[in-house]
This record gives C-alpha cells, sequence and structure tokens, in this order.
C-alpha cells in the first residue's frame, strides 16, 4: 500500500459539465466540483463541443480543487480519468490543437452514411466484430465526417500529422503534454472500430469508414499507470492511473463484479449496464455488446442498455418550456398532478436507443387536452424516462438468461426520491441507491488506486455502501405500459 499519499483524484467529464472528486483512503468524498462547458448546435441534430473548453474548464477545476481543499498536488497517489464516451476529437498532433469541435455523442449528422452501410449489408460484421448496432452514435462516423470536411484532414491524417481520440485520449493528451496518445479498451470498444475478441483496432473496419490507422491512439487496459501530467502543470507529477468510460465506471463503482449485477446511471442519457463474465453475449434484442474494464490479463464483458433520453429531457423542460428553474424541481411539479392525466411522453429528442435504435425518431407528447396541466407533462417526463429504462432492461433479461433481481443507480436524477420510487414501482424490484456517488467517479478512482497500490479490492469491497433501498410500493396497471409501447410506434422515422 502506498503509504505516503492521501488522496486519489478522479476527473469526471461528463456530458455537460466537468467534474473532479477528490476521494480519501477511505473511500469518502473529500472534495467535488464541477462547471458545466457549452455545448453548440450549428445545425438541427448537430452537436458540437470546443475540446479546449472542455480541457480549460477541467483544468481549472482541478486548480480550483486542490486550492479549496487545502492540499498538495503531492499528496495526490494517482488520477483517474472517467469520460463520456463515443465524443470525437481529432487535433493536430504538433500544435496540440483541435482541427474541429468535438462532435458529442449524441450528434446525428452521420445518419445518412450509416444508412448507406446499413443497406450494403454491413451491420451483421459490425456487431460480430464490435458488438455494436450500425449507428452514428458510434466515433467511426463522426470521424470520417471530419477528415472529409475540414481542408487538408484526410491528407494530414494519413501522413500521421493528426491524431484522434474520444475524451479520455484528450485529457490524456493535454495532462501529458503531448507524451501520451492513448486510449483504454472500453472507450476503443465504442469507436465501431475495435474488435471485442481480439482486442485490436479492426483493419476491415477501418478499410470500411476508410480511416486511417495513423490517426488512432494505442490500447491500454483500466488500471496501470498510462502516464504522468506534465511537470508544472500542477505543483507535482501524478501518475495517471485508471481511466474508463463513465458507465464502465460507474459499473466497477457500483461494485457490480459479477455476472447478472446491473446498474443504471441517470444522466443526460440513462445507461444500464449487467456484467456477463469473462465472454461476451451477443445481442438477439438491439443490446450492445461492450467492453467492461480489463484488470491485468482478465477482461469482463457487459450488455449494455442505452435510452438517449435522461436528464437532457429534464434540461429542455427548464431551458425549452420554461416550466422549472432548475431539474431537480421536476418531481415537485410531478407531484402537482396524482397521475399523468393520459399524457404520454417519449423523450426521442435525440432519436430512440435500447431496444428500437431508430435516429430519425423524436420526442413527442400526446395526449394533451384543455385539462392538461404543467404537472402533467412533468409526471410524464419521468415516466418517459423510467419506461424506457425498463424496455432495456427487459431485453437485458432476454439476451443474458438471467432474471434480474436488482438495479444499482447513479447520476443526478438518481438522487430523486419520487423518481426512483417511480422507478422501481414499474420494475417490480428493489432500486439501490449507493451512499458515496457519482458511481463514475468513484469507479475511476478505484481503478487508479488498485493501479497505484492505494486500495485493494477486498478494501474497495468494504468501502461500498448502500444509502438506500427503493423496494415496490405499488403494481402499475398494464395499460401504462400498452400506452408506452403505442406512442413508441408513432415517434419513429418521423424525421426520415
Amino acid at each position: 500500500m502506498n503509504g505516503e499519499k492521501k488522496y486519489i483524484l478522479s476527473l469526471d467529464l461528463g456530458s455537460s459539465a466537468a467534474g473532479a472528486v477528490l476521494f480519501s483512503r477511505e473511500g469518502q468524498v473529500v472534495m467535488h466540483l464541477q462547471k458545466e462547458y457549452e455545448k453548440y448546435y450549428p445545425q438541427p441534430g448537430w452537436i458540437e463541443v470546443d475540446p479546449n473548453e472542455i480541457w480549460y474548464t477541467m483544468l481549472s477545476v482541478v486548480e480550483e480543487l486542490i486550492a479549496t481543499a487545502g492540499i498538495r498536488a503531492a499528496d495526490i497517489a494517482g488520477i483517474g480519468i472517467a469520460n463520456q464516451r463515443e465524443t470525437t476529437v481529432i487535433w493536430d498532433r504538433e500544435k496540440g490543437e483541435p482541427v474541429y469541435n468535438a462532435i458529442a455523442w449524441q450528434d446525428r449528422r452521420t445518419s445518412k452514411l450509416v444508412d448507406e452501410f446499413r443497406y450494403q449489408g454491413f451491420s451483421g460484421l459490425v456487431q460480430r466484430k464490435t458488438g455494436l448496432i450500425l449507428d452514428a452514435y458510434f466515433s467511426a462516423s463522426k470521424i470520417s465526417w471530419i477528415i472529409d470536411h475540414i481542408p487538408d484532414a484526410r491528407l494530414r491524417a494519413e501522413q500521421g500529422k493528426l491524431a484522434f481520440g474520444t475524451i479520455d485520449a484528450w485529457l490524456i493528451w493535454k495532462l501529458t503534454g503531448g507524451k501520451v496518445h492513448v486510449t483504454d479498451l472500453t472507450n476503443a470498444s465504442r469507436t465501431m472500430l475495435f474488435n471485442i475478441h481480439t482486442l485490436e483496432w479492426d483493419e476491415e473496419l477501418l478499410r470500411l469508414f476508410n480511416i486511417p490507422h495513423q490517426l488512432l491512439p494505442s490500447i491500454c487496459s483500466n488500471s496501470e499507470i498510462i502516464g504522468h501530467t506534465q511537470s508544472g502543470l500542477l505543483d507535482a507529477v501524478i501518475p495517471i492511473a485508471g481511466v474508463a468510460g463513465d458507465q464502465q465506471a460507474a459499473l466497477f463503482g457500483q461494485m457490480c463484479l459479477e455476472p447478472g449485477m446491473v446498474k443504471n446511471t441517470y444522466g443526460s442519457g440513462c445507461f444500464a449496464l449487467m456484467n456477463t463474465g469473462s465472454k461476451p453475449v451477443t445481442s438477439d434484442n438491439h443490446l450492445l455488446t461492450t467492453i467492461a474494464w480489463k484488470i491485468g490479463e482478465d477482461v469482463t464483458y457487459a450488455l449494455e442498455g442505452s435510452v438517449f433520453g435522461g436528464s437532457s429531457v429534464f434540461r429542455w423542460i427548464r431551458d425549452g418550456l420554461g416550466l422549472i428553474e432548475s431539474t431537480a424541481e421536476i418531481e415537485a411539479l410531478a407531484q402537482t398532478e396524482p397521475d399523468n392525466g393520459g399524457v404520454m411522453f417519449v423523450p426521442a429528442l435525440s432519436g430512440l436507443g435500447t431496444p428500437h435504435w431508430d435516429p430519425y425518431a423524436r420526442g413527442m407528447i400526446i395526449g394533451i387536452t384543455r385539462g392538461t396541466s404543467s404537472g402533467h407533462i412533468a409526471r410524464a417526463a419521468l415516466e418517459g424516462v423510467a419506461l424506457g429504462i425498463a424496455d432495456a432492461l427487459d431485453a437485458m433479461e432476454k439476451d443474458s438468461g438471467r432474471a434480474i433481481r436488482e438495479l444499482r443507480v447513479d447520476g443526478t436524477s438518481a438522487t430523486y426520491d419520487f423518481f426512483m420510487q417511480m422507478q422501481t414501482d414499474i420494475l417490480q424490484y428493489p432500486v439501490m441507491r449507493p451512499a458515496v456517488m457519482p458511481a463514475s467517479a468513484t469507479g475511476a478512482a478505484y481503478l487508479a488506486g488498485l493501479a497505484t497500490g492505494f486500495w485493494t479490492l477486498e478494501e474497495i469491497r468494504e468501502q461500498y455502501t448502500i444509502q438506500r433501498v427503493f423496494e415496490p410500493a405499488q403494481q402499475p396497471g398494464p395499460a401504462l405500459r400498452e400506452r408506452w409501447q403505442k406512442a413508441v410506434a408513432r415517434v419513429k422515422n418521423w424525421d426520415f
């Protein structure tokens, strides 16, 4: 055990905010700071972020956390990184500057390109090699778009002058002063270019998407010393020792270490993952097969249900409709009515994910009458998110052949008690909320702590505790699920 160091620092880069969490040796949160950064919407369906803004926002959060906590960087044993996945950055290797804004995971601009590949019959190839559905959600088509639309980008990429990375790779590059260009297996497995069986970039898929191999980062495991922070960046050099896509990090942070254990994260989107053990499970129900983590020589796989509408829906109700001043107020507004008043809200603001995978679906509020109130709409929005999760978990049970016994939850919306009770009533099995959140930051910290000897796996298991268990209190009538399916059917292919 590393006895001189006192803390692990976790960098948690979500879809809307950059967060830094400082963990003590006891696994407790010493301090948690975060700042939002801007998203940009150049055209309908396009969502971008500025990679430099992400970097400077994250750096400022880290500097503020260290100063506010009254610690030294030298007290930190290691850094773990959990990041939004699929978001695509391409930058100049020499200058370290992005050639274009990062294309966010929710962006749909490449849907037509992906459609062409689907029509040509490549869906089976992609799923067989990557475990993924052929969709614009993943990084491959975003990479193609950037190098085909930015002047000279393709030529520079072929000459090895440009670098691609998801946000983890971008942060590691910046933290190390451009010395390390690497991504971990979990983020690599979300690019639609990585073979989850051979654990290598797949040449056939690179040819399909016309992407030069020279762009790609090398691959690391999830718990190892990857590099060190650049001298002078902070007041000490710190090892970067853990990295994982935020959802896989949350699965680890929730201690879902045994096959069949499931967590769901309520973020901008909602992401449910089931640990399936040492062998990938091919999905017949439109789930994703993905890498959960690699520690040492052992690889663990997972099934994932990706529901694109989560707290982004509550933010739209706040910003787009002006019905609430903060997203947390969605619960209070929903409780002003005893039911949804016949209103159904399908939160397909960025298309439908699991189990439908329809990029052309769009959000819908239906069942409105003269008696409909803002409370009905708020309640229907909460139900819409919870019902989407229920669909994904139903598919998970079918694919895995395992009945889900409990759901471990995290994310901002998981702190909403009324919402979590609604979720458990729809699922009819317990929903369990941990004492320490965010789980993605916790998982990244655990991975870094294991690599540096700060913690052992036994210590981590002992530190994990449940703060509250929600038990089903009532059983929703069958009409709710039936009306939900009817509403979902009406939004499909809307923008085709």
